[in-house]
């Protein structure tokens, strides 16, 4: 296999959710196998990451965005990672900061940093709102359960206790529950009382990391759209994320559809290493 010795990488945190990021000009997918994505992801003997990305100037003049979960498997999208992608892709001088297009496999969209921040936006397409409740069985304590698709599939579910200690064994199974559709999806759970400020706690399993990550751009996005949806929230809204940061979403909701999707949050350069 390719030498990687000498790779300078950029770590990345979208709101605690944590990327291992490449400059598509001095790499690209094909020398990164799952397994080495894997062993660059691990916490105890590699980097450390919930995700690898590799950035990559278009002729277009966009930015593709390749992502790869932390155990090697492809995702079409990851909002967080397209926050951190932004702001890199602004530091690296692939794309202007005030205005760039992220080409993924889910869909171009356009995204900005914010300034005088580390804050960066990203503008979703639009996405269409269940008619009903996916086909799961809830449990005591929680209500809702609805299903979307924000680049990648996410059941939301109100839950009285946002702390409760079983609550991410709940995700696995609810994550290959028939009712999460084929390929499954993220669970995230919404606290159902929001805190002081009314701010909406968020908790996530994520499919692809198998386990709890600080943060989820995308759903923080479903959850906040799906809260509205059913009427126990109003857009725009602010959740608050596992890793403390805050996510401000911005939609309307038409038609069926959630249109003019907006996800701004935290897209901040940690440190730079070489392999």
């Amino acid at each position: 296999m390719t030498n990687l010795k000498g790779t300078v990488f950029y770590k990345m945190s979208g709101s605690g959710n944590d990327f291992i990021m490449l400059d598509g000009r001095h790499t690209d997918s094909s020398v990164w196998s799952p397994d080495r994505i894997v062993e660059v992801c691990d916490r105890r003997h590699g980097v450390g990451a919930d995700g690898l990305v590799i950035l990559t100037p278009e002729h277009s003049g966009g930015v593709r965005m390749d992502f790869w979960n932390c155990d090697g498997s492809r995702a079409d999208m990851c909002g967080n990672a397209a926050l951190c992608s932004t702001r890199l892709a602004s530091i690296l001088e692939l794309a202007p900061a005030g205005e760039m297009r992220l080409v993924t496999r889910a869909g171009t969209f356009p995204t900005r940093c914010r300034p005088g921040s580390k804050e960066s936006e990203l503008n979703l397409p639009d996405f269409p709102l269940p008619k009903a409740p996916a086909p799961i069985r809830l449990r005591k304590g929680e209500r809702g359960g609805m299903l979307a698709t924000v680049g990648v599939p996410h059941l939301v579910l109100e839950v009285e206790d946002i702390e409760q200690p079983d609550l991410m064994n709940r995700g696995r199974l609810l994550r290959s529950d028939p009712g999460a559709g084929p390929a499954g999806a993220n669970v995230n759970f919404v606290g159902s009382t929001a805190g002081a400020s009314g701010v909406c706690t968020l908790r996530t399993y994520e499919r692809g990391v198998e386990g709890e990550t600080l943060a989820c751009g995308t759903g923080a996005v479903a959850a906040a759209v799906l809260l509205a949806h059913a009427g126990s929230r109003q857009l725009p809204m602010d959740i608050l994320s596992r890793g403390g940061k805050i996510l401000h979403i911005a939609a309307t909701l038409s038609g069926g559809f959630a249109t003019d999707v907006w996800l701004s949050g935290e897209g901040r350069l940690v440190f730079t290493g070489v392999l």
